[in-house]
């Protein structure tokens, strides 16, 4: 069997003001390095196969903060919104803002695809061993997954969201 616990990264200033950050390297601000460091109690004495982050700065520091020193993998970045990258929700036309709340068929100008991403997420956890893996990602990445097992929200910074992989269905935390 394996496990998925997902934890969306900590707060960005970015984050805080609505702008899409995507690839873009934005750091942790106060809130989102204390939104990772009152993670590390739920985590403390658990033990994982594999601590897995993302490698934007957003997602490597929450994993150091709440549990330590993860690999990083840039397969577990956030969608690639390309052109519109830096943008705020409100200035994004009503197009654009519907198809990625649908979250099935959108495709960011000079970025990439849901289907893309999709791709990318999946080849790195097809070469996952099974167990129980500690994965810091993005909002967009956890809510793929949770599609995937029937539960369609958005995560929260600094939630944790906990699969089972193999049986693709939402678990509580204990």
């Amino acid at each position: 069997m394996t496990e998925l616990w997902l934890v969306r990264h900590g707060e960005t200033d970015w984050n805080r003001d609505y702008l899409l950050q995507g690839w873009v390297d934005t750091p942790l601000n106060g809130t989102g390095r204390r939104q990772a460091r009152d993670l590390a109690g739920t985590l403390a004495d658990r033990i994982f196969t594999g601590v897995w982050s993302s490698d934007l700065s957003r997602a490597v520091d929450t994993a150091r903060l709440a549990f330590g020193e993860p690999t990083q993998d840039a397969a577990l970045r956030e969608l690639d919104f390309g052109d519109i990258q830096g943008m705020s929700w409100n200035g994004l036309g009503p197009q654009i803002r519907s198809k990625m709340i649908a979250f099935d068929d959108f495709a960011a100008p000079g970025g990439e695809s849901h289907q893309q991403m999709e791709e990318r997420v999946m080849k790195f956890l097809g070469g996952l061993a099974e167990g129980i893996h500690l994965i810091f990602t993005h909002g967009g990445v956890i809510r793929m997954l949770r599609r995937m097992c029937g539960d369609d929200r958005f995560p929260s910074q600094c939630e944790i969201v906990r699969l089972d992989w193999t049986n693709r269905r939402a678990l509580d935390l204990d």
